[in-house]
């Protein structure tokens, strides 16, 4: 296999408590409301720096997958707050429902994402964006309509996932933008060699020089959004055939910054009883996921500390430190 050697103390198998972490602080919202006006009242703290053309990258899903994102609730976001907004995807890089553009179509009308445009934005072709400062790649392929648009909404279901250890933000542009065929195959192999061929480490390193070259094109207009509901070890993309749920809900997290809030995601699941978060835990961990953490620290895309701003109690600003120790409340009520 493929080897790195990450900076010590950053393997993707370790944790870094919150007091071990350095660096400046970012803002992340977060609220109890899983429903659509929760959706909407968080998405508001962080939607202003969207202009013009905006797209919405979500995970739309295999056919009757049972843990995506509530259609009704992006419907009501769109609706009421984007109505001009066009959902994003590419298409598949394995065999499946996903895999062709006519596939692709098909199973967004079988998963309910008939209400609003949806971009397959690698239908007609790709494009290169720069990765700057990435040590993997140059560029990356993606979708040659991403090019299109002005702004991006990043809306992610945060789950488990297979290769990557959890799917947040990262993931959800990451992979979600590269193109099926192109930068996908550049994320997940090495030529001459299968995808296996690459250490978990590595993976994690290419999937977020690709994220980085999206979130790098957007600049300052950009946002993201993680749903913690219905927390799969499996990602959408396994479809009927993810793994039951035995992770409690949480809440929804908002934030400018993408280290930032797929940080305390991650925070808020250690924070849970061992019994709640062991399958998740285990299945970030033994993929090296934390991994995307520090190289997206290390790639200067946002901070691992960050204010938590309760918008269900007036803005309470909750130290994170102290909420990294006890966030039982959160996902108890």
């Amino acid at each position: 296999m493929s080897e790195t050697t990450p900076t010590p103390g950053t393997g993707g198998d370790h944790y870094i408590p919150y007091a071990e972490r350095t660096g400046g602080e970012s803002t992340v919202f977060f609220t109890r409301d899983l429903s659509a006006e929760g959706l909407r009242r968080i998405a508001a703290r962080v939607s202003g720096v969207l202009e013009g053309k905006v797209a919405i990258k979500l995970h739309t899903g295999e056919p009757h997958g049972p843990n995506i994102l509530p259609r009704p609730w992006v419907r009501s976001l769109i609706e009421h707050d984007l109505p001009d907004a066009t959902i994003v995807e590419t298409n598949a890089y394995y065999a499946g429902d996903r895999y062709t553009t006519e596939q692709h179509r098909e199973t967004l009308k079988t998963n309910g994402w008939t209400f609003c445009p949806v971009d397959i934005m690698d239908a007609e072709g790709t494009a290169m964006l720069p990765v700057k400062g990435g040590k993997w790649f140059t560029e990356m392929s993606v979708g040659k309509d991403l090019l299109d648009y002005d702004s991006l909404f990043v809306l992610t279901h945060f789950k488990g996932h297979a290769m990557g250890g959890f799917g947040g933000s990262d993931k959800n542009i990451g992979i979600g933008c590269a193109d099926g065929r192109i930068g996908k195959a550049m994320i997940h192999t090495v030529p001459g060699k299968d995808q296996w061929s690459i250490s978990a480490e590595e993976f994690m390193e290419r999937m977020t020089e690709s994220t980085k070259a999206t979130v790098d094109h957007f600049g300052e207009h950009i946002c993201f959004v993680n749903v913690m509901r219905n927390m799969s070890v499996s990602c959408d993309c396994e479809g009927v055939a993810a793994s039951p749920v035995v992770t409690p809900d949480v809440g929804i997290l908002a934030s400018l910054d993408i280290l930032a809030v797929d940080q305390a995601c991650i925070d808020l699941v250690y924070a849970m009883r061992e019994d709640e978060h062991h399958d998740l835990v285990e299945r970030i961990e033994s993929r090296h996921g934390l991994r995307q953490l520090t190289y997206m620290k290390e790639l200067g895309m946002g901070n691992d500390r960050y204010r938590l701003v309760d918008i269900d109690h007036d803005d309470a600003e909750i130290e994170a430190a102290d909420a990294v120790r006890d966030l039982r409340p959160f996902a108890a009520e």
